[in-house]
């Protein structure tokens, strides 16, 4: 009897990769976001960008700015605004720690990833420090040399 194939565990809405190239990602946490009935059918038609996108913590309360997600194309009068601010649901506890590592120097958080997970939209949030123009110089240097070392042994073997 066959074995049954494990759906993946997270189905990907959007990513921000330019993320990983203008910053080093230092620790990652999982939060849900409250959106409208429009917003998640745009989003679960894969209608979001998150690169210009930042976290924002006012009030003891984490907030997603400035991530574009389209309106729905049969919303009409329910759509919102695609620019507005979206509620991240994080524990106090998170939002404590977020808040110590974002009041440091040079630091800040970034949405790495939109997902569904059991049905409902989660965002990887990423604490961040930028990187400068050497690093990243260096960082396309390694992925061109891994690239070539693994077009190399593709080859031999």
């Amino acid at each position: 009897m066959a074995k049954k194939m494990k759906p993946k565990p997270d189905n990907l809405l959007a990513q921000n990769k330019k993320a990983r190239h203008d910053y080093n990602i230092l620790e990652t946490y999982e939060a849900g976001i409250a959106l409208t009935g429009t917003e998640i059918k745009s989003v679960r038609a894969g209608k979001t960008t998150l690169r210009d996108g930042f976290i924002r913590i006012t009030n003891n309360e984490a907030w997603l700015v400035n991530v574009h997600i389209s309106p729905y194309k049969e919303g009409n009068q329910f759509n919102v605004d695609p620019l507005r601010s979206r509620k991240l649901l994080l524990h106090k506890k998170e939002i404590a720690k977020l808040l110590a590592a974002l009041t440091q120097q040079g630091k800040t958080a970034v949405p790495l990833r939109m997902y569904l997970k059991h049905g409902y939209a989660k965002v990887l949030i990423g604490v961040a420090e930028g990187k400068k123009l050497y690093d990243k110089r260096e960082a396309l240097k390694q992925k061109d040399q891994k690239r070539d070392i693994d077009r190399a042994i593709k080859a031999r073997y």
